[in-house]
């Protein structure tokens, strides 16, 4: 077994889909429309799923409706370990609650951005993700500084992985010269590709998976796209990428939640509406995002 395929001791590799929410028309969560989600994605091709992240709106839901929807998340996916839920919050100890609650329901790992209400200095974050690592679940760094306003570069990464805090990163820097000096400073720390529209350049520099966005819409093709780029085919991979990545730049838009869903909408998955503040797409932007989607289907892409 290649050392970028999924396995239950390192269950944060592989494709792991971060999941759009389906809701709906009252915009209250559809936990069997999610339910069928999950299971679609793992027959399509992808290796688990991370509910309650960004792309999930996890900021807007009631924590009711955040614990259920990694519950139903396990049940669907019938392994835990294919489920590596967003635990971010606020607050380190709402954080670790989070990621306890995770483990209790049997998942094999965790999503964590750092501390985001303010910009927090190297020891408040390092101290924030060892708190959360005391939940006993393996935690990996979301580095998310376009959002966050809070960088993870890669001499602290080293640090925090020193630390026994976190066993992977997911980049979503859009450096993608870091990943070299990653595997220099910490060449067990595991690097995960964070942005779709990056995903060829990680792969080649030794990314082991990819929380993914647009498999939400194209999971088989974007399942054949990042086996052929992690394995070293650049002749399988390369057209796909080009083909695919006017969608996959709407994964580090402003407007990734809102393009990714019509995307499915269009492919006929359930995107449906998003919550407020986030409003539906109009104007250029949506007729971007439904050129591109129509074109990734006329080309054959599912």
């Amino acid at each position: 077994m290649t050392t970028d395929s999924w396995t239950t001791d390192r269950p944060w590799r592989g494709i792991m889909v971060a999941t759009a929410l389906p809701l709906r028309e009252d915009l209250s969560v559809d936990h069997d429309a999610y339910a069928e989600h999950v299971r679609w994605l793992l027959d399509n091709g992808c290796d688990g799923v991370v509910p309650n992240g960004s792309l999930g709106e996890y900021q807007t839901l009631t924590p009711q409706e955040r614990a259920q929807l990694v519950r139903t998340a396990v049940e669907a996916a019938g392994d835990g370990a294919r489920v590596m839920p967003g635990v971010s919050a606020y607050g380190s100890a709402e954080a670790r609650r989070w990621a306890e609650q995770a483990a209790e329901a049997g998942c094999g790992s965790v999503l964590l951005l750092p501390p985001n209400a303010y910009r927090a200095d190297e020891r408040s974050v390092r101290a924030h993700y060892a708190e959360v690592a005391r939940a006993g679940i393996p935690v990996v760094a979301y580095n998310n500084p376009i959002d966050t306003k809070v960088d993870l570069p890669p001499g602290l990464l080293a640090r925090m992985h020193a630390d026994g805090g976190i066993v992977a990163v997911k980049e979503f820097s859009g450096d993608v010269r870091r990943a070299y000096e990653i595997a220099e400073l910490a060449p067990e720390l595991d690097l995960l590709i964070g942005a779709d529209d990056v995903l060829l350049e990680l792969a080649a520099a030794g990314a082991v998976g990819w929380v993914a966005g647009y498999p939400n819409a194209f999971p088989a093709t974007c399942a054949e796209l990042y086996r052929a780029a992690v394995a070293g085919d650049p002749q399988t991979a390369l057209p796909l990428y080009r083909s695919l990545h006017p969608l996959l730049r709407w994964d580090s838009r402003t407007e990734f939640v809102q393009s990714i869903k019509l995307s499915m909408d269009i492919v006929g998955r359930h995107g449906g509406p998003t919550r407020p503040p986030r409003l539906a797409l109009t104007g250029e932007t949506e007729a971007a995002v439904r050129a591109a989607t129509e074109k990734a289907v006329a080309d054959g892409h599912h």
